[in-house]
């Protein structure tokens, strides 16, 4: 086979064909339209590149469907080449995605989009859909709003802002009750809750779980509480680096009580050795920080009652 037929080949077939094939399923909650995870148990693969191209959330394997189709059969390339043939005409299911699609790219800059939208103010559907449904206390939300790091989103979501080590806002972490995604055009760096000035810094894969982790911890002075948005770009290790490498400071691997949150943990404890600051992993008792912060305020609840 040469190589314009090969390249034919890798075009005719998704990503998405061969993990179903395998086994995986689509993880709906956990997926954006940019990046879809499938799960097949323990085992996780996040498509990219509208199904051209994927990536294994808890190493370094990544690449086009030839790719992954060696990484999950460990086969050589000529048995992968084959296997991708016999998989011509396989329809992989579809996400059924619950908002539509943009139909263009924004016209306007992400520091722009960002400056256009508003700030939540007490009562509105994002400052419910944090307080009702994701727990965290009017205090949480108010000091957020305070550092300037949340906007409302439409029909009642949150933008969480990622900044880089000047300040300037990169993107936004996107959640709703029906949505969840990162800005079109923007890039995870990471999103920040705390003094500038902290030493102790809390890494989630989330900025819901970073406040949430605030809230439990009655938002300690010396910490920063930080989210990846479930990334892990170069500007993201960069960043933390750069915090790590702070005088007296402390790295906390605050991430998800799982396989990927730990291979993420793994790579936090890797930074801190590099810059020789103290380590810690901070494990939520549930799945995650914001599961734990609304399992202890129903608690709450219900004893006062």
């Amino acid at each position: 086979m040469d190589k314009k037929d090969i390249e034919d080949l890798k075009e005719r077939v998704a990503c998405a064909a061969v993990l179903e094939e395998a086994g995986f399923a689509i993880d709906l909650k956990e997926s954006t339209r940019k990046a879809v995870k499938y799960r097949r148990g323990d085992d996780i693969a996040i498509v990219t590149h509208e199904g051209r191209g994927w990536f294994d959330a808890r190493s370094d394997a990544k690449g086009d469907v030839f790719s992954l189709v060696k990484h999950l059969h460990r086969l050589a390339f000529p048995e992968a080449l084959q296997r991708v043939a016999d998989l011509v005409g396989f329809v992989p299911t579809e996400p059924v995605w619950k908002r539509e699609a943009r139909s263009h790219a924004p016209d306007i800059g992400i520091t722009e989009r960002w400056g256009l939208r508003r700030k939540p103010w007490e009562g509105s559907l994002t400052w419910r859909y944090l307080r009702d449904e994701r727990g965290l206390p009017d205090a949480i939300i108010r000091a957020a709003i305070r550092s300037d790091v949340l906007r409302e989103g439409p029909h009642g979501s949150m933008w969480a802002a990622h900044r880089d080590g000047n300040g300037v806002v990169t993107g936004w972490e996107e959640r709703g009750p029906e949505w969840r995604g990162f800005a079109t055009g923007g890039a995870k760096v990471l999103f920040r809750f705390g003094p500038a000035s902290a030493v102790r810094f809390c890494v989630t894969e989330a900025a819901i779980d970073a406040m949430s982790l605030a809230a439990i911890e009655n938002q300690q002075r010396d910490s920063f509480y930080l989210s990846t948005g479930g990334g892990w770009a170069p500007a993201t290790v960069a960043a933390v680096r750069e915090l790590s490498a702070r005088q007296a400071a402390q790295l906390i691997a605050a991430t998800d009580n799982n396989r990927q949150g730990d291979v993420y943990a793994d790579r936090l404890a890797a930074i801190a050795r590099e810059a020789g600051c103290a380590f810690e992993r901070l494990r939520p008792t549930l799945d995650d920080w914001n599961e734990q912060l609304r399992l202890t305020r129903g608690a709450k609840t219900e004893r006062r009652k």
